[in-house]
């Protein structure tokens, strides 16, 4: 199965060359390519990839900026002439920064960064993550995971028993976690939804943890949690 490769560059030598780069590597597939990022947000929003190639300093809407805007972006292998912009890069988890120019050499071990996390497997077929933890690798059954909020510059995960401080960024455990079982309600708690046990106005109720739902999300929170399962009141021509 080929990874779909989509190329963001608002420079046309920049991505006749990343073409030629993926047509050269038999187990990727060349999508799109596009030379501006707010093309590639559009594009994003009804095409799915796998990984993107991305210029970072573009007019209009830079490769962070884009990457930003995203919900669930796809893996990300920066490209740019500048060095100074690899922290911006791999502050969002990016996968790999290339600095232009760069050899074909160099862009297969970039691919081959995208090829290793695409192989540990589907989120949505996970039963546990590995999470550090005070020093400590922890296994962490997902069914067991309750919610996770961040404070300040750490992030708690919380689970039916325990509760463990963790550097790894909450989107980083969204990315991770089945999109199935969990959902962002804010900016600062993502919640497994098995685990919720009433709502109430913008509380959400999971154990003995009541939750803020963020305004802009409640309606999508209702429909992912009560859908069409709420049972209402009966007319009388019902009975």
């Amino acid at each position: 199965m080929k990874m779909k490769c989509l190329i963001v560059d608002d420079e046309h030598l920049a991505r006749k060359g990343l073409e030629d780069f993926v047509l050269r590597t038999p187990f990727l597939e060349h999508v799109a390519s596009l030379s501006s990022a707010l093309e590639a947000l559009t594009f994003l929003k009804s095409n799915a990839v796998d990984v993107v190639f991305l210029d970072i300093q573009m007019p209009d809407m830079t490769g962070v900026e884009l990457i930003q805007a995203l919900n669930r972006p796809p893996q990300v292998i920066f490209t740019t002439a500048h060095r100074e912009f690899a922290v911006d890069g791999f502050n969002l988890d990016a996968t790999d920064f290339l600095l232009k120019p760069f050899s074909y050499t160099r862009f297969l071990k970039a691919v081959d960064k995208t090829v290793l996390n695409g192989i540990k497997g589907s989120r949505e077929d996970k039963t546990h993550i590995f999470i550090k933890s005070d020093g400590t690798i922890v296994k962490v059954q997902i069914d067991h995971i309750t919610f996770v909020e961040t404070a300040k510059d750490y992030v708690f995960v919380h689970t039916i028993n325990e509760r463990y401080l963790t550097l790894v960024s909450l989107r980083q455990l969204e990315q991770e976690l089945p999109d199935s079982k969990f959902m962002r309600v804010h900016r600062s708690y993502l919640v497994g939804l098995q685990h919720v046990k009433k709502l109430e106005g913008n509380l959400l109720y999971v154990g003995s943890q009541k939750i803020t739902i963020s305004r802009t999300l409640r309606n999508e929170v209702y429909q992912r949690i009560v859908g069409n399962n709420l049972i209402g009141r009966s007319s009388e021509k019902d009975v």
